[in-house]
Protein backbone atom coordinates (compact mmCIF):
# COMPACT_ATOMS: atom_id res chain seq x y z
CA UNK A 1 0.00 0.00 0.00
CA UNK A 2 1.73 3.23 -1.14
CA UNK A 3 2.05 5.39 1.95
CA UNK A 4 0.13 8.65 2.36
CA UNK A 5 2.60 11.51 1.91
CA UNK A 6 2.71 15.22 2.68
CA UNK A 7 5.62 15.83 0.40
CA UNK A 8 7.15 19.27 0.50
CA UNK A 9 6.64 21.38 3.62
CA UNK A 10 10.04 20.56 5.13
CA UNK A 11 11.80 21.15 1.84
CA UNK A 12 10.22 24.56 1.32
CA UNK A 13 11.23 25.53 4.85
CA UNK A 14 14.86 24.82 3.93
CA UNK A 15 14.85 27.83 1.62
CA UNK A 16 13.43 30.09 4.30
CA UNK A 17 15.96 28.95 6.88
CA UNK A 18 19.11 28.85 4.78
CA UNK A 19 19.02 30.44 1.38
CA UNK A 20 22.11 28.51 0.30
CA UNK A 21 22.15 27.10 -3.25
CA UNK A 22 21.86 23.55 -2.00
CA UNK A 23 18.79 24.46 0.03
CA UNK A 24 17.18 26.23 -2.91
CA UNK A 25 17.89 23.36 -5.25
CA UNK A 26 16.55 20.84 -2.74
CA UNK A 27 13.37 22.83 -2.18
CA UNK A 28 12.90 23.32 -5.93
CA UNK A 29 13.16 19.57 -6.52
CA UNK A 30 10.62 18.97 -3.78
CA UNK A 31 8.22 21.47 -5.34
CA UNK A 32 8.76 19.80 -8.72
CA UNK A 33 7.73 16.49 -7.16
CA UNK A 34 4.59 18.13 -5.79
CA UNK A 35 3.89 19.71 -9.17
CA UNK A 36 4.39 16.32 -10.83
CA UNK A 37 1.84 14.77 -8.46
CA UNK A 38 -0.61 17.54 -9.31
CA UNK A 39 -0.08 17.40 -13.07
CA UNK A 40 -0.34 13.64 -13.28
CA UNK A 41 -3.32 13.13 -11.00
CA UNK A 42 -5.36 16.00 -12.40
CA UNK A 43 -4.60 14.90 -15.97
CA UNK A 44 -5.53 11.27 -15.39
CA UNK A 45 -8.65 11.91 -13.38
CA UNK A 46 -9.82 14.50 -15.94
CA UNK A 47 -9.11 12.66 -19.18
CA UNK A 48 -9.32 9.03 -18.01
CA UNK A 49 -11.67 9.23 -15.03
CA UNK A 50 -13.93 12.00 -16.34
CA UNK A 51 -13.78 13.85 -13.02
CA UNK A 52 -13.80 17.58 -12.24
CA UNK A 53 -10.22 18.94 -12.17
CA UNK A 54 -10.76 21.34 -9.25
CA UNK A 55 -12.39 18.68 -7.12
CA UNK A 56 -9.60 16.26 -7.97
CA UNK A 57 -7.01 18.81 -6.89
CA UNK A 58 -8.74 19.43 -3.58
CA UNK A 59 -9.58 15.81 -2.74
CA UNK A 60 -6.74 13.81 -4.28
CA UNK A 61 -3.75 16.12 -4.70
CA UNK A 62 -3.69 18.52 -1.74
CA UNK A 63 -3.97 15.72 0.87
CA UNK A 64 -0.84 14.17 -0.66
CA UNK A 65 1.36 17.23 -1.20
CA UNK A 66 0.10 19.29 1.75
CA UNK A 67 -1.92 22.49 1.90
CA UNK A 68 1.15 24.76 1.81
CA UNK A 69 2.48 23.29 -1.43
CA UNK A 70 -1.07 23.14 -2.72
CA UNK A 71 -1.39 26.90 -2.26
CA UNK A 72 1.76 27.49 -4.33
CA UNK A 73 0.64 25.48 -7.37
CA UNK A 74 -2.00 26.16 -10.00
CA UNK A 75 -3.12 23.44 -12.44
CA UNK A 76 -4.10 24.63 -15.92
CA UNK A 77 -6.20 22.15 -17.90
CA UNK A 78 -6.15 22.31 -21.69
CA UNK A 79 -8.96 20.10 -22.97
CA UNK A 80 -8.07 20.90 -26.57
CA UNK A 81 -4.41 20.04 -26.03
CA UNK A 82 -5.30 17.13 -23.72
CA UNK A 83 -2.72 18.15 -21.15
CA UNK A 84 -2.34 19.70 -17.71
CA UNK A 85 0.32 22.30 -16.87
CA UNK A 86 1.07 23.10 -13.24
CA UNK A 87 2.37 26.58 -12.58
CA UNK A 88 4.49 27.47 -9.57
CA UNK A 89 5.25 30.89 -8.11
CA UNK A 90 7.54 31.87 -11.03
CA UNK A 91 7.19 29.34 -13.84
CA UNK A 92 5.55 26.15 -15.04
CA UNK A 93 6.94 23.28 -12.99
CA UNK A 94 5.30 20.20 -14.52
CA UNK A 95 3.19 19.05 -17.43
CA UNK A 96 1.27 15.83 -18.04
CA UNK A 97 -0.02 14.74 -21.45
CA UNK A 98 -2.93 12.43 -22.18
CA UNK A 99 -2.66 9.73 -24.86
CA UNK A 100 -5.86 7.79 -25.71
CA UNK A 101 -5.68 4.23 -24.44
CA UNK A 102 -2.58 4.90 -22.37
CA UNK A 103 -3.66 7.57 -19.90
CA UNK A 104 -1.36 10.37 -18.75
CA UNK A 105 2.34 10.68 -18.13
CA UNK A 106 4.61 13.53 -17.14
CA UNK A 107 6.51 15.39 -19.84
CA UNK A 108 10.11 14.56 -18.92
CA UNK A 109 13.41 14.48 -20.83
CA UNK A 110 13.90 11.09 -22.46
CA UNK A 111 10.23 10.23 -22.99
CA UNK A 112 9.59 7.95 -25.93
CA UNK A 113 6.60 8.68 -28.18
CA UNK A 114 3.34 6.88 -27.45
CA UNK A 115 1.02 5.69 -30.20
CA UNK A 116 -2.63 6.50 -29.37
CA UNK A 117 -4.89 3.49 -29.04
CA UNK A 118 -8.26 4.34 -30.54
CA UNK A 119 -9.94 0.94 -30.18
CA UNK A 120 -12.45 0.36 -27.41
CA UNK A 121 -12.64 -2.95 -25.62
CA UNK A 122 -16.10 -4.50 -25.48
CA UNK A 123 -15.96 -7.60 -23.26
CA UNK A 124 -18.63 -10.27 -23.30
CA UNK A 125 -21.13 -10.30 -20.43
CA UNK A 126 -19.90 -12.47 -17.58
CA UNK A 127 -22.93 -12.66 -15.29
CA UNK A 128 -21.23 -10.74 -12.47
CA UNK A 129 -23.74 -7.89 -12.51
CA UNK A 130 -26.92 -6.88 -14.32
CA UNK A 131 -27.27 -3.66 -16.29
CA UNK A 132 -28.86 -1.87 -13.35
CA UNK A 133 -27.30 -0.82 -10.04
CA UNK A 134 -27.74 -3.32 -7.20
CA UNK A 135 -28.86 -2.05 -3.79
CA UNK A 136 -28.30 -4.05 -0.61
CA UNK A 137 -31.41 -6.01 0.32
CA UNK A 138 -30.14 -7.22 3.70
CA UNK A 139 -30.53 -4.52 6.42
CA UNK A 140 -27.25 -5.24 8.18
CA UNK A 141 -25.31 -5.02 4.94
CA UNK A 142 -27.08 -1.79 3.96
CA UNK A 143 -26.22 -0.27 7.35
CA UNK A 144 -22.58 -1.30 6.99
CA UNK A 145 -22.37 0.39 3.57
CA UNK A 146 -23.95 3.51 5.09
CA UNK A 147 -21.18 3.47 7.70
CA UNK A 148 -18.49 3.23 5.02
CA UNK A 149 -19.81 6.35 3.26
CA UNK A 150 -20.87 8.37 6.32
CA UNK A 151 -18.90 11.55 7.08
CA UNK A 152 -18.68 12.60 10.75
CA UNK A 153 -17.89 16.20 11.70
CA UNK A 154 -14.46 16.41 13.31
CA UNK A 155 -13.44 12.94 12.17
CA UNK A 156 -11.03 12.14 9.32
CA UNK A 157 -12.70 12.50 5.94
CA UNK A 158 -13.61 9.37 3.99
CA UNK A 159 -14.66 10.62 0.53
CA UNK A 160 -15.65 7.10 -0.49
CA UNK A 161 -16.33 6.83 -4.22
CA UNK A 162 -17.46 3.24 -4.73
CA UNK A 163 -18.35 0.05 -2.89
CA UNK A 164 -19.18 -3.26 -4.60
CA UNK A 165 -19.97 -6.48 -2.72
CA UNK A 166 -19.85 -9.78 -4.61
CA UNK A 167 -20.91 -13.17 -3.27
CA UNK A 168 -20.97 -16.39 -5.27
CA UNK A 169 -20.02 -14.52 -8.42
CA UNK A 170 -22.90 -12.01 -8.30
CA UNK A 171 -23.06 -8.41 -7.14
CA UNK A 172 -25.31 -8.32 -4.06
CA UNK A 173 -24.79 -4.65 -3.18
CA UNK A 174 -23.09 -1.56 -4.56
CA UNK A 175 -23.07 2.17 -3.98
CA UNK A 176 -21.36 5.11 -5.67
CA UNK A 177 -20.67 8.74 -4.83
CA UNK A 178 -21.99 11.60 -6.92
CA UNK A 179 -20.19 11.74 -10.27
CA UNK A 180 -19.21 8.04 -10.14
CA UNK A 181 -21.09 5.06 -11.54
CA UNK A 182 -20.62 1.43 -12.56
CA UNK A 183 -18.42 2.41 -15.51
CA UNK A 184 -16.28 5.18 -14.00
CA UNK A 185 -12.52 4.45 -14.14
CA UNK A 186 -11.04 4.72 -10.64
CA UNK A 187 -7.36 5.24 -9.81
CA UNK A 188 -5.78 2.14 -8.34
CA UNK A 189 -2.73 3.49 -6.57
CA UNK A 190 -1.01 0.36 -5.19
CA UNK A 191 -3.89 -1.95 -6.07
CA UNK A 192 -1.97 -1.93 -9.36
CA UNK A 193 0.53 -4.31 -7.75
CA UNK A 194 -2.09 -7.05 -7.94
CA UNK A 195 -2.13 -6.56 -11.74
CA UNK A 196 1.65 -6.99 -11.79
CA UNK A 197 1.16 -10.17 -9.74
CA UNK A 198 -1.37 -11.46 -12.29
CA UNK A 199 0.86 -10.78 -15.29
CA UNK A 200 3.78 -12.54 -13.61
CA UNK A 201 1.51 -15.46 -12.74
CA UNK A 202 0.49 -15.83 -16.38
CA UNK A 203 4.13 -15.75 -17.49
CA UNK A 204 5.10 -18.22 -14.76
CA UNK A 205 2.38 -20.59 -15.93
CA UNK A 206 3.92 -20.51 -19.40
CA UNK A 207 7.40 -21.16 -18.07
CA UNK A 208 8.63 -17.71 -19.16
CA UNK A 209 9.62 -16.69 -15.63
CA UNK A 210 10.58 -18.53 -12.46
CA UNK A 211 10.13 -16.60 -9.24
CA UNK A 212 13.07 -18.33 -7.56
CA UNK A 213 15.50 -17.11 -10.24
CA UNK A 214 17.47 -13.84 -10.07
CA UNK A 215 15.96 -10.88 -11.88
CA UNK A 216 19.19 -10.53 -13.90
CA UNK A 217 18.91 -6.77 -14.41
CA UNK A 218 21.53 -5.53 -16.90
CA UNK A 219 22.67 -2.93 -14.37
CA UNK A 220 23.59 -5.70 -11.90
CA UNK A 221 25.80 -7.90 -14.11
CA UNK A 222 29.15 -6.49 -13.02
CA UNK A 223 31.04 -9.27 -11.20
CA UNK A 224 30.60 -8.93 -7.45
CA UNK A 225 27.49 -6.74 -7.62
CA UNK A 226 25.52 -7.64 -4.46
CA UNK A 227 22.23 -7.01 -6.25
CA UNK A 228 22.82 -9.85 -8.72
CA UNK A 229 21.28 -12.39 -6.34
CA UNK A 230 17.94 -10.54 -5.98
CA UNK A 231 15.21 -12.87 -7.19
CA UNK A 232 11.81 -12.18 -8.70
CA UNK A 233 10.27 -13.46 -5.48
CA UNK A 234 12.41 -11.08 -3.42
CA UNK A 235 10.99 -8.18 -5.42
CA UNK A 236 7.40 -9.44 -5.25
CA UNK A 237 7.68 -9.85 -1.47
CA UNK A 238 9.40 -6.47 -0.93
CA UNK A 239 12.54 -8.00 0.57
CA UNK A 240 15.03 -6.94 -2.10
CA UNK A 241 17.41 -5.15 0.25
CA UNK A 242 17.61 -2.16 -2.11
CA UNK A 243 17.96 1.35 -0.69
CA UNK A 244 14.53 2.22 -2.07
CA UNK A 245 12.75 3.95 0.78
CA UNK A 246 9.10 4.87 0.21
CA UNK A 247 8.55 7.53 2.86
CA UNK A 248 6.45 10.59 3.66
CA UNK A 249 8.91 12.85 1.90
CA UNK A 250 9.51 14.33 -1.52
CA UNK A 251 13.15 13.31 -1.05
CA UNK A 252 12.40 9.58 -0.83
CA UNK A 253 13.70 7.53 -3.76
CA UNK A 254 10.21 6.40 -4.72
CA UNK A 255 8.82 9.95 -4.90
CA UNK A 256 11.73 11.01 -7.08
CA UNK A 257 11.38 7.89 -9.23
CA UNK A 258 7.69 8.46 -9.93
CA UNK A 259 7.66 12.20 -10.54
CA UNK A 260 11.12 13.29 -11.70
CA UNK A 261 12.39 10.43 -13.89
CA UNK A 262 11.21 9.27 -17.31
CA UNK A 263 12.82 5.84 -16.83
CA UNK A 264 11.37 4.73 -13.51
CA UNK A 265 12.59 1.15 -13.74
CA UNK A 266 16.06 2.34 -14.74
CA UNK A 267 16.10 4.62 -11.71
CA UNK A 268 15.06 1.70 -9.48
CA UNK A 269 17.74 -0.53 -10.98
CA UNK A 270 20.35 2.13 -10.19
CA UNK A 271 19.58 2.14 -6.47
CA UNK A 272 22.29 0.54 -4.32
CA UNK A 273 21.86 -2.45 -2.03
CA UNK A 274 21.76 -1.65 1.66
CA UNK A 275 21.60 -5.29 2.80
CA UNK A 276 21.42 -8.78 1.28
CA UNK A 277 18.04 -9.77 -0.17
CA UNK A 278 15.60 -11.87 1.83
CA UNK A 279 16.46 -10.48 5.27
CA UNK A 280 14.00 -7.62 5.78
CA UNK A 281 10.56 -6.64 4.50
CA UNK A 282 10.46 -3.03 3.29
CA UNK A 283 7.51 -1.93 1.20
CA UNK A 284 8.64 -0.04 -1.89
CA UNK A 285 7.19 0.57 -5.33
CA UNK A 286 10.70 0.52 -6.76
CA UNK A 287 10.71 -3.27 -6.47
CA UNK A 288 7.51 -3.46 -8.51
CA UNK A 289 8.84 -1.26 -11.32
CA UNK A 290 11.71 -3.68 -11.80
CA UNK A 291 9.18 -6.49 -12.17
CA UNK A 292 7.17 -4.45 -14.65
CA UNK A 293 10.24 -3.98 -16.81
CA UNK A 294 10.73 -7.75 -16.76
CA UNK A 295 7.10 -8.22 -17.85
CA UNK A 296 7.63 -5.76 -20.70
CA UNK A 297 10.72 -7.66 -21.84
CA UNK A 298 8.85 -10.98 -21.86
CA UNK A 299 5.68 -9.70 -23.54
CA UNK A 300 7.32 -7.34 -26.04
CA UNK A 301 5.75 -4.63 -28.15
CA UNK A 302 5.95 -1.79 -25.63
CA UNK A 303 2.77 -0.38 -24.05
CA UNK A 304 0.70 -1.53 -27.01
CA UNK A 305 2.05 -5.04 -26.67
CA UNK A 306 1.20 -5.20 -22.97
CA UNK A 307 -2.26 -3.76 -23.67
CA UNK A 308 -2.94 -6.54 -26.20
CA UNK A 309 -1.47 -9.21 -23.90
CA UNK A 310 -3.56 -8.02 -20.94
CA UNK A 311 -6.77 -8.00 -22.97
CA UNK A 312 -6.14 -11.42 -24.46
CA UNK A 313 -4.88 -13.23 -21.37
CA UNK A 314 -6.56 -11.44 -18.44
CA UNK A 315 -9.12 -8.71 -19.06
CA UNK A 316 -11.03 -10.50 -21.82
CA UNK A 317 -11.37 -13.85 -20.01
CA UNK A 318 -12.52 -12.04 -16.86
CA UNK A 319 -15.07 -9.85 -18.67
CA UNK A 320 -13.25 -6.66 -17.68
CA UNK A 321 -13.79 -3.43 -19.60
CA UNK A 322 -11.40 -0.87 -21.07
CA UNK A 323 -8.76 -0.88 -18.32
CA UNK A 324 -6.08 1.83 -18.68
CA UNK A 325 -2.53 0.97 -17.64
CA UNK A 326 -0.20 3.94 -17.60
CA UNK A 327 3.48 3.71 -18.45
CA UNK A 328 6.61 5.70 -17.69
CA UNK A 329 8.52 7.69 -20.31
CA UNK A 330 10.28 4.55 -21.56
CA UNK A 331 7.02 2.67 -21.99
CA UNK A 332 7.29 0.50 -18.87
CA UNK A 333 3.95 -0.20 -17.17
CA UNK A 334 3.78 1.64 -13.84
CA UNK A 335 2.33 -1.45 -12.21
CA UNK A 336 3.07 -0.12 -8.78
CA UNK A 337 0.53 2.67 -8.93
CA UNK A 338 -1.30 3.72 -12.08
CA UNK A 339 -4.19 1.54 -13.28
CA UNK A 340 -7.70 2.85 -14.01
CA UNK A 341 -10.70 0.51 -13.97
CA UNK A 342 -14.30 0.50 -12.79
CA UNK A 343 -15.20 -0.82 -9.35
CA UNK A 344 -16.95 -3.80 -10.93
CA UNK A 345 -13.83 -4.57 -12.97
CA UNK A 346 -11.68 -4.48 -9.85
CA UNK A 347 -14.19 -6.95 -8.40
CA UNK A 348 -13.70 -9.17 -11.44
CA UNK A 349 -9.97 -9.26 -10.76
CA UNK A 350 -10.72 -10.13 -7.15
CA UNK A 351 -12.93 -12.98 -8.34
CA UNK A 352 -10.00 -14.47 -10.24
CA UNK A 353 -8.09 -14.80 -6.98
CA UNK A 354 -11.19 -16.00 -5.13
CA UNK A 355 -11.46 -18.83 -7.69
CA UNK A 356 -7.80 -19.80 -7.27
CA UNK A 357 -6.78 -18.30 -10.60
CA UNK A 358 -9.55 -19.83 -12.72
CA UNK A 359 -11.60 -17.79 -15.23
CA UNK A 360 -15.43 -17.80 -15.25
CA UNK A 361 -15.44 -20.25 -18.16
CA UNK A 362 -13.34 -22.71 -16.14
CA UNK A 363 -9.96 -22.35 -17.80
CA UNK A 364 -6.96 -21.67 -15.61
CA UNK A 365 -5.32 -18.24 -15.97
CA UNK A 366 -2.89 -18.40 -13.03
CA UNK A 367 -0.89 -21.54 -12.27
CA UNK A 368 -2.15 -23.91 -9.63
CA UNK A 369 -0.85 -22.81 -6.22
CA UNK A 370 -0.09 -19.24 -7.35
CA UNK A 371 -2.86 -17.65 -5.29
CA UNK A 372 -1.92 -19.52 -2.10
CA UNK A 373 1.71 -18.54 -2.61
CA UNK A 374 0.75 -14.90 -3.22
CA UNK A 375 -1.20 -14.61 0.03
CA UNK A 376 1.45 -16.35 2.16
CA UNK A 377 2.97 -14.07 4.79
CA UNK A 378 6.44 -12.65 4.06
CA UNK A 379 8.83 -12.86 7.01
CA UNK A 380 5.91 -12.81 9.45
CA UNK A 381 4.57 -9.51 8.10
CA UNK A 382 0.99 -8.83 6.90
CA UNK A 383 2.24 -8.73 3.29
CA UNK A 384 2.44 -11.58 0.81
CA UNK A 385 3.50 -11.11 -2.82
CA UNK A 386 1.48 -8.25 -4.26
CA UNK A 387 -1.28 -8.57 -1.66
CA UNK A 388 -1.72 -7.79 2.02
CA UNK A 389 -2.76 -10.83 4.00
CA UNK A 390 -4.27 -12.11 7.23
CA UNK A 391 -1.89 -15.05 7.04
CA UNK A 392 1.01 -15.21 9.49
CA UNK A 393 1.57 -13.88 13.03
CA UNK A 394 1.24 -10.12 12.41
CA UNK A 395 -0.66 -8.20 15.09
CA UNK A 396 -2.31 -6.11 12.37
CA UNK A 397 -3.62 -9.26 10.71
CA UNK A 398 -4.78 -10.57 14.10
CA UNK A 399 -6.78 -7.39 14.70
CA UNK A 400 -8.51 -7.70 11.36
CA UNK A 401 -9.40 -11.33 12.03
CA UNK A 402 -10.75 -10.45 15.49
CA UNK A 403 -12.93 -7.75 13.92
CA UNK A 404 -14.53 -10.19 11.48
CA UNK A 405 -12.23 -10.43 8.45
CA UNK A 406 -11.47 -14.18 8.26
CA UNK A 407 -7.98 -15.62 8.53
CA UNK A 408 -7.93 -16.78 4.90
CA UNK A 409 -8.69 -13.25 3.71
CA UNK A 410 -6.24 -11.12 1.75
CA UNK A 411 -6.47 -7.86 -0.15
CA UNK A 412 -4.97 -5.51 -2.70
CA UNK A 413 -4.53 -2.07 -1.20
CA UNK A 414 -3.61 1.43 -2.32
CA UNK A 415 -3.07 4.64 -0.41
CA UNK A 416 -6.11 6.67 0.65
CA UNK A 417 -8.31 3.58 0.76
CA UNK A 418 -8.34 1.74 -2.58
CA UNK A 419 -8.96 -1.94 -1.80
CA UNK A 420 -10.07 -5.30 -3.17
CA UNK A 421 -10.85 -7.71 -0.30
CA UNK A 422 -10.95 -11.45 -1.05
CA UNK A 423 -12.37 -14.06 1.36
CA UNK A 424 -12.29 -17.51 -0.27
CA UNK A 425 -13.97 -19.32 2.65
CA UNK A 426 -16.99 -17.02 2.32
CA UNK A 427 -17.01 -16.81 -1.50
CA UNK A 428 -16.85 -13.05 -0.97
CA UNK A 429 -15.17 -10.12 -2.73
CA UNK A 430 -15.57 -6.54 -1.47
CA UNK A 431 -14.29 -3.53 -3.43
CA UNK A 432 -13.94 -0.13 -1.77
CA UNK A 433 -12.36 2.94 -3.40
CA UNK A 434 -12.08 6.50 -2.08
CA UNK A 435 -9.85 9.38 -0.98
CA UNK A 436 -9.82 8.77 2.76
CA UNK A 437 -7.61 10.33 5.40
CA UNK A 438 -5.26 8.68 7.88
CA UNK A 439 -4.78 7.09 10.31
CA UNK A 440 -6.50 3.98 8.91
CA UNK A 441 -7.90 5.26 5.58
CA UNK A 442 -11.28 3.72 6.45
CA UNK A 443 -10.15 0.14 6.95
CA UNK A 444 -12.11 -0.31 10.19
CA UNK A 445 -15.33 0.50 8.31
CA UNK A 446 -14.33 -1.91 5.56
CA UNK A 447 -13.76 -4.77 7.99
CA UNK A 448 -17.15 -4.07 9.57
CA UNK A 449 -18.65 -4.26 6.07
CA UNK A 450 -16.97 -7.62 5.47
CA UNK A 451 -18.31 -8.90 8.79
CA UNK A 452 -21.83 -7.70 7.93
CA UNK A 453 -21.70 -9.38 4.52
CA UNK A 454 -20.69 -12.64 6.17
CA UNK A 455 -23.37 -12.35 8.87
CA UNK A 456 -26.07 -11.75 6.28
CA UNK A 457 -25.16 -14.73 4.14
Amino acid sequence: MTRHRTLVAVAIAAVCLGGAWIGIRTATDALRVAAGVAAHHVCSMTFVGGQDPSRTYDELVVPVIGSFAGSLLTPQVSREGRRVDVDGPFRTLARADFTPGHGCRLALPGNRPLTPATDRWQPAADGLAPDHRVAASQPGLAAAIDRVFAETPGAPVKRVKAVVVVRDGRVIAERYADGVDERTPLLSFSVAKSFTNAFLGILAGRGQVRVDRPLDAPEWRTPGDPRASITIEDLMRMRSGLAAEEAESAFSPVARMQFLHADMAGFAAGLPAKEPPGKTFEYTSADTLLLDRLIADKVGGGPGGLRAFARRELFGPLGMGDVVMESDGQGTFVGSTFVYASARDYARLGMLYLRDGVAPDGHRILPEGWVAWSRRSTLGTPYGAGFWTNDGPSEFAARRVAAGFPKDGFFASGTMGQRIYIVPSQRLVVVRFGYSAPPDFGIADDVALIAAAIAGA
